[in-house]
């Protein structure tokens, strides 16, 4: 591997070249020597440099990210050939949506090492959209996402379904109600949803869209845990991956709300980039695809 793009990307992420340094074991006049050497190659500064910082100018940024490409790549090559040991071994990166990542994903991982001790696997966790940007952008071996997503340039297989659930505290008024709610009662109840871009948003928008109802009382929250704790407290109602809520509702911390369209059903895919996985990939993706 070119040692300049490692040297550029670690000055570029640590945005100073002591640090830069002190990561790549090497003394920082020699971390120098190799960004005035790339800059040379490149034709071009792609560093502005002072006594407090050190960031990319534009030309930088893009050299970065293809950088950071070529280096996703080049690891990707070395995983097939070290393939040829027929061993499941060696890294896997998985980026995984919040509600499959934390509630699910952890017992597959935990089953592998297991059976496969001699893999060793990393977890970003992200939003839906997030997660597949990673994938395209050659930083995770692997996706799993929420909901009906779509990309041309990636390889998608929906390999399992999702229930998914309006929830609302017992103390809740609708809570109360003996038979099934009205569509005026869930459209002027306060909803606590996720942030754009999150598989669990686009179901609760398709929710809406199904129901012909547009709560106007909205609350955003980012997190998965933070939308049940405030549920709980009686914030609002929101619409949750069974996964999701399982334990809260088997200690009656919480109560599913019984409307038309629910459970509502959405799908989980598996997104790759490449055709050609490693053993180490693809044990992961059997036991994926095994788990339901």
């Amino acid at each position: 591997m070119d040692q300049h793009l490692i040297v550029f990307i670690a000055v570029a992420e640590k945005q100073n070249f002591s640090r830069a340094a002190e990561e790549l074991h090497m003394t920082q006049p020699a971390v120098s020597q190799y960004i005035q050497a790339f800059e040379r190659e490149v034709g071009t500064r792609l560093l502005e440099r002072s006594n407090k910082y050190v960031r990319l100018n534009k030309a930088g940024e893009i050299v970065y990210h293809h950088a950071k490409e070529i280096l996703g790549l080049y690891t990707k090559m070395q995983r097939f050939v070290d393939d040829a040991t027929n061993k499941a071994s060696g890294p896997i990166s998985i980026g995984a949506s919040y509600t499959f990542g934390e509630y699910v994903l952890p017992h597959i991982i935990a089953r592998m090492l297991d059976q496969y001790p001699l893999i060793h696997p990393s977890v970003a966790i992200g939003n839906s959209r997030e997660i597949a940007e990673l994938v395209l952008g050659h930083q995770m071996d692997v996706g799993i996402v929420e909901g009906d997503y779509r990309n041309k340039k990636l390889n998608i297989e929906a390999f399992d379904e999702d229930r998914m659930y309006i929830i609302m505290s017992p103390k809740h008024p609708l809570a109360k109600l003996s038979e099934k709610v009205k569509m005026s009662e869930l459209e002027q109840a306060s909803w606590i949803v996720r942030e754009k871009g999150s598989g669990t948003r686009e179901a609760t928008e398709q929710l809406f869209r199904r129901l012909g109802i547009a709560p106007n009382k909205k609350m955003e929250f980012g997190s998965t845990q933070l939308i049940k704790e405030s549920v709980e407290a009686g914030l609002g109602i929101s619409l949750l991956s069974q996964w999701a809520i399982r334990k809260e509702l088997s200690m009656g911390a919480l109560q599913t709300l019984d409307a038309d369209e629910v459970p509502f059903i959405r799908k989980f895919s598996i997104v790759t980039l490449s055709p050609y996985n490693t053993k180490a990939l693809d044990t992961f993706l059997d036991l994926v695809r095994a788990n339901k």
